[in-house]
C-alpha cells in the first residue's frame, strides 16, 4: 500500500512540476512579448523625432513607424493572449497542488492508521504477556 501511495505522489508532485514549469513559460513569453513592444515603442518615438511626423493618419508618415506600430500591436494582442494562458496555467496549477495534498493527507492517515494499528498489536500482546505471567 505504501509504495502505492508513494508512486501517486510522486505522480502528483510531476504534474506540479510540470504546471509551474508551463506558467513559467508562459510568464517568459509575456515578459518578452512586452519586452520587445517596448523596444518598438522606441522606435517609433525615434522615427517620429527623425521625420517631424506623429500623426499615424499623415500621408508622409513613416513606412517604418507603420510598420512598427503594427508589429507593436500584435506582440500586445499576443501578450493578452497569453495572459489569458496564463490565467488556465495558474488554474491547473492550484488543481494540481490541491490534488497532491489530498494524496499527501490520505498518504499520512493511512501511515497514521497503520501505526496505530501496530501498536494495538504490540499492547495486545504485552497484555497476553502480562496476563499469562498473573496467572503464573
Amino acid at each position: 500500500m505504501k509504495s502505492r501511495n508513494e508512486s501517486l505522489i510522486r505522480l502528483k508532485k510531476f504534474q506540479v512540476d510540470e504546471h509551474r514549469r508551463a506558467l513559467s513559460q508562459i510568464e517568459m513569453m509575456i515578459a518578452d512579448f512586452e519586452r520587445m513592444a517596448s523596444e518598438l515603442d522606441q522606435q517609433i518615438e525615434l522615427e517620429h523625432s527623425k521625420t517631424g511626423i506623429s500623426d499615424a493618419t499623415h500621408f508622409a508618415y513613416s513606412t517604418f513607424a507603420k510598420a512598427a506600430l503594427t508589429r507593436r500591436d500584435n506582440l500586445m494582442r499576443s501578450a493578452d493572449d497569453m495572459r489569458e494562458k496564463q490565467e488556465t496555467a495558474q488554474d491547473q496549477l492550484a488543481e494540481s497542488l490541491e490534488e497532491l495534498k489530498k494524496v499527501e493527507t490520505l498518504s499520512e492517515r493511512e501511515t497514521q492508521r497503520q501505526r496505530d494499528e501496530e501498536n494495538k498489536a504490540e499492547q495486545a500482546e504485552y497484555d497476553e504477556i502480562a496476563r499469562m505471567r498473573h496467572i503464573r
